[in-house]
């Protein structure tokens, strides 16, 4: 029997593509609908359809991938017994619709009446169900002729089959037919991919999303077109085959046939598009949903108590058992969360653009505390969070950064940012206020949270701050004054040994390199003259940067003074007078009611005043001033020099300075705004009259 054309198929019912006939169209396929609210596992159905078209076309690519992983489904004794029960339910159907693809298909009828006869049958199913059997019906069709045409050559009874069925003669011209052969897988890659998709819009969860909602109406008005179109490509597509079998010599290769495939394929992947496009907005509100029900459930748990901290920490870091969470620094190995049971734990929260000097200071705080340990400093751990935008594509130059900074820290770190729930992430921002600095969340042992950013107590007192609650920091605070042991002596290890020894100590800084040198020069004379045992040391200025680090180059090679071994150190000496700054502005102090808070706002001043400055101590005594100031007094040694045997160098110092002090001053305090709040007043620390407040934008660069 010679095979029609499909060309010949199509003529009378071409129009059917267009969109004005669409709609008379479908409402006869609606009138066929009448589901019964039968229902089998749809997905347990196509995944076998998937395998056979896999196998049978296993040249073409792009069908589907993972034969092996279908095997071994296939192999399973679970699956076959549940699938065989559900098959028992649905052969009939597919039959059916097998013999009526077979029959009208093979006498080349109208295609569109065929696929409404299909649509009969299909009448009691739903949507997502009719295209299913339908695909499963052409899959048998389609797989047993795959079956026979690639056994044929080894098999004897497969052998005979193909030559009723004349397969081989089709086998040998089978570069002539391969168009129709590519615009046949072509179509049918394009009808699975579709039928997936309708297959999802079932699946979507209807607590989140209900069938009546207006975004799911919208999508699923659409749906009945698919299935129409998608059955009628079946019924072009087993028209093809059909009509190889037995075509003999007789066969004459149509690329008008190969044409007719690809314009439904056109079509098919059309609607594909419009429908993941849809699917797209579905997910997304269900996605926003889930989220905002994951944060109230989060928000939720972290106000309820608990026996320890595992419930709090796997909502943080990782709420699956799937995978080990945690990469541990000193080992490099990742490892399970139950490694910081019973541990008061330190969640340092950043992005990806965390500060170097940050990460260095507190690194040496850290390994201090698990060199000499205490009782209580040995049960806290360090945990990086790495918060990164998730709307952005993760590049390999930011994962190559991300390992970077994992490898810096010997503590432990989330083992990827995408295992930090989106809920977590909008947790840290609205309830820490984590924006652009990193913070310090700390976690008792029972999960709950103490304080919701320890830096300013890290940065001040280290792991003597543990552990780290607003009483220990009020009581702390209780036991300080204003000295340089709390000013400086943990920047640098040489200031204890200069205490012990009863030196006089002079810190001084800025960026000036020429008054550097006339003052340090000055000072080491008249310090001589008066006999004061002195050690200087340089601690620049705020975010040292390339200025900073040449001064302190010059200065230790004309031996002008002591510096600091490392930049950061210099950055951290001013960073703890910030965290000084913020952690006293906690308790309502201010520079009218606290001593401390007015020592610490002049030597904020200085910073920044772009000018030098200098501050001299003993004991109980200090003595501080800026750059001209400074000066002047040292060259007045003469006048004041006989005051240094009866009050003492600095105390003698500090008198002249009284006396040179102007009225006219200008004082900057600048307060960096991500560090703490900015309280609305502040007065200056020279004269008690409230500050002007301006707001600075500065670039870090030099």
């Amino acid at each position: 029997m010679a095979m029609v054309p499909l060309k010949q198929q199509f003529r009378g019912d071409r129009h059917m593509f267009s969109s004005s006939d669409d709609n008379a169209m479908m409402r006869q396929v609606q009138a066929t609908h009448a589901p019964d609210g039968r229902e089998f596992a749809v997905k347990s159905l196509l995944y076998i359809i998937e395998g056979i078209f896999q196998r049978a076309a296993p040249g073409v690519p792009g069908i589907i991938q993972g034969a092996q992983g279908q095997q071994d489904v296939l192999d399973d004794k679970n699956f076959q017994s549940d699938f065989f029960d559900m098959l028992d339910l649905l052969s009939h159907a597919i039959n059916k619709v097998s013999c009526e693809i077979s029959c009208k298909c093979s006498g080349g009828g109208d295609a569109h009446a065929t696929t409404l006869g299909i649509f009969n049958i299909l009448s009691s199913y739903d949507w997502d169900a009719k295209v299913v059997l339908a695909l499963a019906a052409f899959a048998l069709n389609y797989g047993e002729f795959w079956v026979v045409a690639q056994l044929y050559p080894s098999n004897p009874l497969a052998k005979s089959v193909a030559l009723l069925k004349q397969l081989p003669e089709i086998l040998e011209r089978a570069d002539t037919l391969k168009p129709k052969f590519e615009a046949l897988t072509n179509l049918i890659k394009a009808m699975v991919d579709l039928t997936k998709c309708i297959v999802e819009f079932k699946e979507l969860p209807p607590e989140y999303i209900t069938p009546d909602a207006p975004e799911m109406r919208a999508a699923t008005a659409h749906i009945p077109t698919a299935v129409y179109w998608i059955i009628r490509s079946i019924v072009a597509c087993s028209a093809q085959i059909l009509g190889l079998i037995g075509m003999g010599h007789e066969y004459i290769t149509s690329t008008t046939e190969a044409w007719e495939l690809s314009s439904l394929a056109h079509k098919i992947n059309s609607i594909y598009n419009h429908l993941t496009q849809q699917l797209r907005h579905c997910h997304q509100l269900i996605d926003e949903k889930r989220q905002i029900e994951a944060y109230q459930l989060l928000v939720r748990l972290m106000e309820t108590p608990h026996m320890d901290n595992m419930k709090v920490l796997r909502a943080l870091i990782y709420a699956k058992d799937d995978q080990l969470p945690l990469f541990e620094g000193s080992t490099k190995r990742r490892v399970n969360i139950e490694v910081l049971r019973r541990k008061n734990v330190l969640l340092l929260i950043s992005d990806l653009d965390v500060s170097h000097d940050e990460l260095f200071i507190l690194e040496q705080m850290y390994q201090e505390s698990r060199q000499h340990p205490t009782r209580t400093e040995s049960q806290y751990e360090v945990v990086w969070l790495p918060v990164v935008d998730r709307s952005t594509l993760w590049t390999e130059q930011k994962q190559d950064k991300f390992e970077h900074l994992q490898g810096m820290m010997p503590w432990y770190s989330v083992y990827h940012p995408s295992m930090i729930d989106p809920a977590v992430i909008r947790y840290v921002k609205e309830k820490w206020d984590f924006k652009k600095k990193p913070v310090l969340v700390v976690l008792d042992l029972q999960g709950k949270v103490v304080n919701e950013n320890a830096f300013h107590m890290m940065w001040i007192w280290g792991s003597l701050a543990f552990p780290f609650t607003s009483a220990r920091e009020e009581a702390l605070w209780k036991e300080e004054s204003w000295r340089i042991e709390l000013l400086a002596d943990t920047v640098d290890a040489a200031i204890p040994i200069w205490i012990g020894e009863d030196k006089y100590i002079c810190l001084y800084g800025g960026e000036d390199l020429e008054w550097i040198r006339k003052f340090t020069t000055t000072l080491q004379a008249v310090a001589q003259a008066a006999r004061a045992p002195l050690e200087m040391l340089y601690v620049g200025k705020s975010n040292p940067k390339e200025k900073v680090r040449r001064n302190i180059a010059t200065i230790n090679v004309e031996k002008l003074s002591n510096t600091l071994p490392e930049l950061p150190l210099v950055w951290f000496f001013w960073v703890r007078l910030e965290s000084m700054w913020h952690s006293k502005t906690k308790f309502r102090r201010s520079v009218e009611n606290d001593p401390i808070m007015q020592e610490i706002a002049t030597m904020l001043s200085f910073d920044g005043s772009d000018q030098g400055w200098a501050v001299i101590c003993r004991g109980p005594h200090m003595a501080k001033a800026k750059d001209q100031t400074i000066i002047k007094c040292l060259n007045d040694y003469d006048a004041w020099k006989t005051h240094v045997d009866e009050k003492g160098f600095v105390v003698a110092l500090n008198d002249h300075l009284r006396q040179l002090h102007t009225p006219h001053h200008c004082n900057r305090l600048i307060l960096p705004g991500t560090t703490g709040t900015i309280p609305e007043r502040v007065v200056c620390a020279e004269c008690g009259k409230p500050m002007e407040k301006f707001i600075m934008y500065r670039c870090c660069t030099d």
